[in-house]
């Protein structure tokens, strides 16, 4: 929950909570009488604890869809960046293979080091998937990213599971 101060609001922050009381005049919360009366007193409103106020005793509105696809956006994004980094790590250790082949007489035969680039790009095309098919999975992205940011391997995340189960 946010913290609510002192601060001094803008015009903005007045129009957006005048439209949460008409909101909650319209779903019966509010008399005719007390709308007016909690519009004037908004728009006199001069800091945040005033507008909290006027709105205490009301309950939080649901997120509208533009608030929610906002905050999905920013999620995605979020994760992207995640991914990307992890797959940066995959990438220079192809490099790295590739300028071994190269440096070596083996550049005649089988290039190798496209299976080190598989072990990078495989997961990177599964979360991308994840992240922007048909129906995103964002927590299941969420929580293999965070598994290999932690080192851990299937085994450790089956017996944390297995533990959470007891």
């Amino acid at each position: 929950m946010p913290e609510y101060s002192d601060h001094r609001v803008s015009d903005q922050d007045r129009e957006r909570a005048v439209q949460e009381i008409r909101e909650h005049f319209a779903a019966g919360r509010l008399t005719d009488e007390e709308l007016s009366d909690r519009v004037q007193a908004v728009y006199h409103a001069r800091t945040e604890s005033e507008l909290r106020d006027l709105r205490s005793d009301l309950p939080q509105l649901p997120a509208t869809r533009a608030e929610q696809r906002a905050e999905l956006a920013q999620r995605r994004s979020h994760l992207q960046r995640r991914l990307l980094q992890q797959s940066g790590g995959a990438l220079a250790l192809f490099v790295i293979c590739t300028v071994i082949w190269l440096a070596s007489d083996a550049h005649r035969g089988s290039f190798w080091p496209i299976w080190v680039a598989l072990v990078g790009v495989l997961p990177l095309l599964r979360n991308g998937w994840r992240l922007y098919g048909p129906a995103p999975e964002l927590d299941r992205v969420e929580r293999e990213l965070t598994r290999r940011e932690r080192g851990g391997d299937r085994r450790g995340a089956r017996r944390e599971r297995h533990r959470d189960q007891r």
